[in-house]
């Protein structure tokens, strides 16, 4: 995909893995337009871009979100490509949740998801041509300790790119999928703050990447058109020889609950 002078939207792009893709795009010529909740972190990132856009918006409530991507749509050109970066993790045992958790997640990372897709895909339909890339997890590859609301909701994201590549890829919309591992962003120290000391320990052993090095993998994907695009070793096995790995993986992952639990 040509992203010199194409029209990005990044939604989440205030900060961690949607700022650094925002950016990498931007150094690769791309006219980026950012959309995120808090106002304040999103007008300093917009700033740190030359010749973005940015629009505050709420990717959980659809309408505000459309009205948002109307107006950057109106002032950048018809949106060439979407990634919808918006999420976060909460942490924590499945029995332990209150139900609205589970609620609000689901609405953040996957609906937030849907309600960006829907605002700016009905346009790529009528030119032909365009790009959506949702953002995913290693959690949306393998049940992991501690993410029984997070997990399913990067389930649910990378399904949909499945769906919507099955139903437009022939119509001339490219649909790719990110599987970011731990990172390091505000969003991942927040999470760090209330992890189960299971899920910690599952983790710990592997070191985060940075939000840039995820940012320039993304860019990467998306202009060779990668359908599964990951920046590391392993997720890159799990997601695409995942039956060969996945046993040992989740041998090793219950083998340190069960130190950690002194079973």
């Amino acid at each position: 995909m040509r992203l010199a002078d194409a029209h990005a939207v990044v939604t989440g792009g205030s900060q961690g893995i949607g700022l650094a893709t925002a950016r990498a795009l931007a150094s690769r010529g791309a006219r980026v337009s950012l959309v995120a909740r808090d106002p304040d972190r999103l007008a300093a990132a917009g700033v740190s871009i030359t010749g973005s856009v940015a629009v505050p918006a709420d990717v959980t409530d659809a309408d505000g979100l459309a009205a948002a991507l109307g107006r950057l749509v109106a002032e950048q050109g018809p949106a060439d490509l979407l990634v919808t970066s918006a999420g976060a993790s909460h942490p924590g045992y499945f029995d332990a949740l209150d139900i609205e958790v589970f609620r609000a997640q689901m609405e953040l990372n996957y609906l937030g998801t849907v309600h960006a897709i829907k605002a700016l895909l009905p346009p790529m339909l009528d030119r032909g041509r365009g790009g959506i890339v949702g953002v995913s997890s290693t959690a949306g590859l393998l049940g992991v300790f501690g993410f029984g609301a997070y997990g399913p909701t990067k389930y649910a994201v990378r399904g949909l790119c499945d769906a919507l590549r099955a139903e437009y890829g022939h119509r001339g919309i490219y649909v790719g999928c990110v599987f970011p591992p731990d990172t390091e962003t505000p969003g991942f120290e927040a999470e760090n703050r209330i992890k189960p000391r299971e899920t910690a320990a599952v983790s710990g052993g592997i070191a985060p990447k940075s939000a840039e090095a995820i940012g320039e993998a993304i860019a990467r994907g998306i202009e060779r058109e990668r359908a599964v695009i990951t920046a590391d070793l392993a997720t890159a096995l799990l997601a695409r020889v995942g039956g060969l790995v996945r046993g040992p993986v989740e041998w090793t992952m219950q083998r340190t609950v069960c130190r950690v639990q002194g079973r």
